[in-house]
């Protein structure tokens, strides 16, 4: 199956009616795709509560992608809120419960930072949390070439698959080296996920940018690209057995535009979202 969806769902001005809440947003949402990344994971771990309300507002059969804590990855850049990592570890799966219960949670995606690149102490960090998350579903994405360079290809794509890390496929601007190419390949039989970023290779060099989150994600894919990723997802159909695509090119809000018009591409028609909501005026 394919699920396609965004980046969480507060900010798609094009779902939503005029006096939508932001309350009501999700269960919005739901009416249009049957998957969504919680990326508040990323920034703080959540309160049960939060994830509750959110299976909640959502149909049986929709699939949460949730980010992984900063702190779990390497990206926080000051103290993190826990006395040790096993701590850490520990709140955030107890914080994935209710996803559990619900037969909700697709996969823990963990986004590893640009200066995270391939080395001894780095595998072995990987191995590390792959054991803390046990039998929890995992996605790994790199945003450090060195990973699918020649020389590691094959033992990074291998390594995923020992260690049953769903490998995270992305399309993302080549700004050498932190950027990955897009790696055509499930290293499982059950999932795999792709997550489009855009193309805006001048965006991507602005990390300097204190607002670099405007213009890092600006970009609207074209027809003819959004045709190449569904031929794409039509041969990872033959590997995987259950196919996620999120779209994160929501800096000028075209990721629910071209996440629809690839379901129509691909000739999908959900039959278990959410009831929409009609905005009368």
């Amino acid at each position: 199956m394919i699920h396609i969806g965004l980046t969480g769902w507060g900010d798609h001005p094009s779902l939503y009616g005029k006096n939508t809440s932001s309350q009501n947003k999700l269960m919005e949402y739901a009416g249009y795709f049957p998957t969504v990344e919680v990326d508040a994971s990323f920034y703080a771990v959540q309160p049960v509560r939060n994830a509750e309300s959110w299976v909640k507002k959502t149909p049986n059969s929709f699939q949460f992608i949730v980010k992984a804590f900063q702190g779990m990855t390497g990206h926080n850049r000051g103290d993190i809120p826990f006395a040790s990592n096993d701590e850490m570890f520990a709140a955030f799966i107890d914080s994935l419960v209710p996803y559990r219960k619900s037969g909700k949670l697709a996969m823990v995606l963990f986004q590893f930072p640009p200066w995270f690149d391939c080395t001894k102490e780095n595998v072995q960090f990987l191995r590390a949390c792959r054991k803390r998350m046990g039998d929890i579903p995992c996605a790994l994405e790199f945003r450090h070439q060195s990973w699918f360079n020649p020389k590691y290809r094959a033992n990074t794509l291998q390594f995923m698959k020992e260690e049953n890390w769903i490998h995270s496929i992305c399309d993302e601007p080549q700004v050498m080296p932190v950027s990955v190419p897009t790696v055509l390949e499930a290293v499982g039989e059950d999932k795999v996920l792709i997550r489009l970023h855009g193309r805006n290779y001048y965006g991507w060099q602005q990390n300097n940018n204190p607002n670099w989150r405007e213009v890092r994600y600006l970009y609207r894919y074209n027809t003819a690209e959004l045709s190449e990723w569904a031929e794409n997802i039509r041969q990872l159909e033959k590997q995987c057995k259950n196919i996620y695509v999120l779209f994160n090119n929501n800096s000028g809000g075209d990721a629910a535009d071209n996440a629809r018009e690839l379901i129509d591409l691909l000739n999908i028609e959900y039959t278990d979202l959410a009831p929409r909501q009609l905005d009368l005026f």
